[in-house]
């Protein structure tokens, strides 16, 4: 199974302020929806309360050091490695992890390729993405997309795989 993380953050790391994201950006908004529908989605409790909801055709994987009763699809976990081994026993061939920092943090090493939106901008936040060594990742791809009327700036959207 491979463990992708799936992030967008700031030219200065922010990928959050006050629990919620501090842009919009509908086009990776989509693409978020495209690359996770059908898999398991991991994500700590405060980005899971952020969402407000499960998210539809996705399995929520959340973990908190106070897990509550399980739904139909939002399982509760105690450790970041029990959500994924019970991701492996579902027969997932790519789990995302989509945050928040802590998650990001203590799963860094995990991760076999990270989905990155970059965002072309220095933003005030109280959340942020781990630095990444370039020694690391490799870019396989990078797309890039200006500002508009659906996007609040530019950014691109990038494959970064472990070597």
């Amino acid at each position: 199974m491979r463990i992708s993380f799936i992030v967008a953050k700031s030219d200065n790391n922010v990928i959050g302020a006050g629990n919620k994201l501090p842009w919009h950006l509908r086009d990776d908004l989509k693409n978020f929806k495209k690359l996770t529908m059908g898999h398991h989605i991991l994500m700590g409790r405060k980005t899971f309360e952020s969402i407000g909801k499960p998210l539809e055709g996705r399995m929520s994987l959340v973990v908190s050091s106070e897990p509550r009763p399980n739904q139909d699809s939002v399982l509760w976990f105690n450790s970041i490695f029990r959500a994924i081994k019970q991701a492996e026993r579902s027969g997932e061939t790519e789990l995302f992890i989509i945050g928040g920092e802590k998650i990001f943090k203590a799963a860094l090493s995990l991760a076999d390729r990270i989905y990155l939106t970059q965002v072309k901008a220095q933003l005030e936040g109280d959340a942020y993405f781990p630095p990444l060594s370039v020694k690391n990742w490799n870019k396989v791809s990078e797309l890039l997309f200006e500002k508009n009327a659906q996007n609040d700036f530019d950014f691109s959207f990038q494959i970064l795989d472990r070597k």
